[in-house]
């Protein structure tokens, strides 16, 4: 029987997460509808359980209790499940919130961002203009998501993640070796 754990109780430490994230991976979180749960809510899951496992340069945040930004370009539907998956989550303290950006300028005070299928047109030139900022960039695997740190893929009918350790260094951004552990492509840094 397949166990999948959407929501984790903010007080459980991150090898709770990690565990989490696990059971993601290796559980088996299914692309098809499963129990309720569809490609769309695995994806959004994993896009805010990734932040434990990220380190962003110290700058990054204006205070310890200042907020995580998951930033959704191009996929309102997307960003309705990820509110729904996010609400009353924290990480160390600070609440993570979710903003939806209309167009692909330059985002500004996103930690995390993710380019949806509506994005697909602008989203190279936005990852081009976005290299160097402190941002973890996730998109859907193919056409001009290339270029993203994170990108999610289909394997077996289940979604799993690539991560690009070059597009991270180039963004100032580190992730975990427990997070690259469970990535199924792992491309590597310069």
């Amino acid at each position: 029987m397949e166990v999948l754990a959407i929501a984790l109780p903010p007080q459980l430490d991150r090898r709770a997460l990690v565990l989490g994230l696990a059971g993601l991976v290796a559980g088996g979180a299914p692309a098809r509808a499963w129990a309720g749960v569809d490609e769309t809510a695995v994806k959004a899951t994993y896009l805010y359980k990734f932040a434990p496992f990220i380190e962003w340069p110290a700058s990054t945040f204006a205070s310890p209790t200042s907020p995580l930004h998951i930033c959704v370009l191009g996929d309102d539907a997307f960003a309705g499940v990820l509110e729904q998956a996010a609400m009353g989550q924290r990480l160390d303290g600070r609440p993570i919130m979710v903003r939806r950006l209309r167009t692909a300028d330059k985002p500004t005070g996103c930690h995390i961002l993710y380019l949806g299928a509506g994005a697909a047109k602008s989203s190279g030139n936005l990852l081009r203009v976005l290299k160097g900022s402190p941002i973890l960039t996730v998109s859907d695997r193919g056409g001009d998501g290339q270029g993203a740190i994170i990108q999610f893929l289909v394997k077996d009918g289940r979604v799993r993640f690539g991560v690009d350790l070059a597009a991270a260094n180039a963004n100032g951004v580190t992730i975990s070796s427990k997070l690259l552990s469970l990535a199924v492509l792992v491309k590597p840094g310069a």
